[in-house]
Order: structure tokens, then sequence, then C-alpha cells
């Protein structure tokens, strides 16, 4: 039994396609026919599904996910974090490795490889870059390249001796794997709950300066750039240095000149950080769920974020779902945990906040959510042509909807979106084989 997508509006930004049509996809998953000129029948048994106009685009990818097995599952699974990817139209999502054991080791690798092969969702795993992520004794980068691994990062913590991070980069350039740094000055940013500046005064709340994630991307930048000019280890691979949840205009400014430079820089943002600044922390009753590092920007700030996302620095839009249990989140701000969940909010925010006010055009939306993290990983491209996978997610863009506590799929809900309505929702994605759809 097949599947065909009739009346779609098929986008495609690996292809540079934006226009309406159809698409047959055979029993074991494979797109058989596509049509550009009109709807494609359907024979016995086949299952016709009218998207009435509805966007037929790349699954999304995810490329910053927290989903908390091994070692807290109170907070998400695999089962219940892939079960919210797929609500949030994501086929696709990459787990960072700071769980309890951190993902340190081909074990914790194939671990999740072996509890994840019957879920919706394809889940990709980035190591650890140090053993335990202290920052101290560099992990088996070459033992994680038979696992499939594609990156490392010590997500949550940054490795603050430079000696070590030079050690990183130039280790982990001998596979051509990825490095994934989460930017942070940690003693700048210690005891801080949010951006330092008048806000942060006014409430009487610790800071954390800008200059803690700007300061430690210009080092590694300087890393990188004499790495590159001396060619260290003969057949080493050019670095590849990727900043996650990037915050802060000078940041964004650092990677655009590195870019320029000729440097293999790549950056995400999350949808917290183009959506929300301090002064919102600052009216919010529930400001537990506005805690987050890196902390949401000054108003300035998000204006740089903006003109980074407008002119091409930013490479990606990442969740970084971070799930937490109730406790941990309605407390006093300082004991607060860091982080709110993304999946099911991310493309509902990105439609509002980017697509809407013209930030973006939505091919390039689709670009930042699915088709840049796969390349920025080394994951297989998606394009729609007879004989690939069908990997899809389909987006009314515009669906007007309201966060609400019943519309979560994940385990947790500390979110700062809860009560606010958004355009634009995925309402289904076809992945390995299966649709699932509203």
């Amino acid at each position: 039994m097949g599947t065909i997508f009739q009346n779609a509006r098929l986008v495609n930004p690996a292809e540079n396609l934006d226009t309406r049509g159809s698409m047959r996809i055979d029993d074991n998953g494979i797109i058989e026919q596509i049509s550009t000129s009109g709807n494609i029948g359907g024979g016995d048994g086949d299952r016709i599904i009218d998207l009435e106009g509805k966007v037929l685009a790349p699954g999304l990818f995810d490329m910053h996910c927290h989903f908390r097995e091994p070692g807290q599952e109170y907070k998400e699974t695999l089962e219940t974090g892939s079960a919210a990817a797929a609500a949030g139209g994501f086929t696709g999502v990459a787990l960072m490795p700071n769980t309890r054991p951190v993902i340190d080791s081909p074990l914790g690798v194939a671990y999740i490889r072996h509890h994840s092969a019957e879920l919706p969702v394809d889940l990709e795993v980035i190591g650890a870059m140090t053993v335990e992520s202290k920052g101290e004794t560099l992990a088996p980068f070459g033992k994680y390249c038979s696992y499939g691994v594609k990156a490392v990062s010590d997500d949550g913590t940054a490795i603050q001796n430079t000696q070590i991070m030079r050690l990183a980069i130039e280790y982990a350039s001998n596979f051509d794997i990825l490095v994934i740094q989460h930017a942070e000055d940690k003693y700048l940013s210690a005891g801080g709950i949010m951006n330092e500046g008048v806000i942060s005064t006014t409430l009487g709340f610790k800071g954390i300066p800008e200059i803690a994630e700007s300061i430690m991307i210009s080092r590694d930048l300087q890393l990188l750039a004499w790495l590159k000019k001396h060619k260290l280890g003969g057949s080493m691979h050019e670095p590849r240095y990727h900043v996650a949840h990037i915050s802060t205009a000078e940041s964004v400014d650092l990677v655009r000149r590195a870019k320029a430079a000729g440097l293999k820089v790549t950056c995400e943002i999350t949808p917290h950080h183009f959506s929300l600044c301090d002064e919102d922390l600052g009216k919010a009753t529930d400001k537990g769920n506005f805690i987050m590092k890196p902390p949401l920007p000054s108003r300035e700030n998000l204006d740089g974020l903006i003109e980074g996302l407008r002119d091409g620095t930013i490479d990606a839009i990442a969740t970084d779902h971070a799930p937490h249990a109730k406790h941990e989140k309605e407390c006093p701000a300082d004991q607060a945990s860091f982080g709110i969940i993304g999946l099911e909010t991310s493309l509902g925010l990105t439609i509002t906040e980017l697509v809407d006010r013209n930030v973006i055009s939505l091919t390039r939306a689709i670009e930042l959510l699915s088709t840049n993290p796969r390349r920025i990983l080394g994951l297989e491209t998606i394009l729609f042509r007879p004989g690939c996978k069908a990997n899809l997610c389909i987006i009314d863009t515009e669906r007007v909807w309201t966060v609400s506590d019943e519309s979560f799929r994940s385990k947790s809900r500390n979110t700062p979106f809860m009560g606010r309505t958004l355009k634009g929702k995925a309402v289904g994605i076809f992945h390995k084989g299966a649709y699932i759809g509203e």
C-alpha cells in the first residue's frame, strides 16, 4: 500500500524547490513519483492524503537536544522525547552527552543506539569532549567514529583550560569530527542566573556578563585559526567548530568575521533567544521558566541576533530542549534549573517571530530547521526524488494555536511560552516508512 500526498506545497531548500505538487511513496517508504503538474492518481489500497496547500518539507532536524536518559528519566526518556520531536515536526535529533552517566565512551553511544532503534525519529549521539565532561582528559574520539558519532561537546560546560581545548580541536580534526562549544567562561558566570544589566540589578539577581560567552568564542577561534595556519598533524582535516545557542551580538560578529576569514565555523540559535529578552524575565511571574544558559539576551543583543539571522551569519535553529520536573522550576529563581523544553514550540515560534515578521522566508526557515543542521553534522541530505527515502514534515503555516499543558507530548512542561498564541504548526511527519499525523 502506497501513500500519496496531494495538493501540497513542496518546499526543499536543498533543491531550490518551492512549487505546488504531489508525491507518491511506496510501501517501503521510498519516493516513487513526484508531480508538479497535477495530482497523482491512487491505486487499489493506496492511502491518499489531501494536504490542501499545506507545506511538505524535509523532516526537521534538531541538532541540540537533551532527552535525559540514562539517569534522569523522571524528566524525559528517549520515548517521550521522540514523541515530542515527532509532534514538533522533527524526524531526527542530536542528543547532547550530559546524561548521568555522561556519554563519554562507546558504551553510552551503544546504549542510545540500541534503545532508539524502534522509535519514530532518528537519534544521533554527540559524544562528550572530555571524560565525565570535566575538561581534563579527552574522551576517545577515534572509538566514537566506529559508532557513527559525528560531533563532540561538553555541553552544559566549557573546557576552561586552553591547552586541553587546543588538543580537543586538533584531535577532533584527525577524524573530521565537529566540535560543538557551549561557550561560557565559568569564572565570569559563576553564580549568575540571568543577563547582567539593569534588569538583573533591579531584581537583585546575580547576573552573567555577556562577555562570558564572547571571550570563550574569541579564544576558540584564535585556536582554530592557529591550527589551520600551521596545519598541525599532517593528515589532519581542517578544524570545524560550531557555537551552540549563540546569544550575544558580539558573539555573532565574531562568527561573522571568522567566516569572512575562511574558517570552518557555524553557529545555532534557539527560539527562546530570538523570541525573548531579559525584560520578559523581569515581567514574568513564573521566573523559573525564564532561567536558562546562556541567559536571555538584553534588548540590544536581541537586535544583534535578529540581524545575524537576517544576514545569514546564523546557520541553524536548535531547540536546546531541556526538560525539567515541576519542582525544579517552580521555586525561587536562583534555585531553578537552567533550560526549557522547545521541540514542540520551535516551528511555531520560527514562523511567528521570523517568517511572519519578514526577517527570513519560509524556505530559509526550513533550511535553518532541517537542511543546515544535517549539513553541519555531515548527515545525508534529504532530496525529493524518486528512489530516495521519504523523510518529511507537513507544516500548516496558517494554523493558529495556543501553547497549553495539553498540547505537549514531552514529559515536562517547563516553558515560558505557556498560554502564548502562535502561528504555524507541524501537523504530521512521514519517516521510516510510517506516517504520523493529527
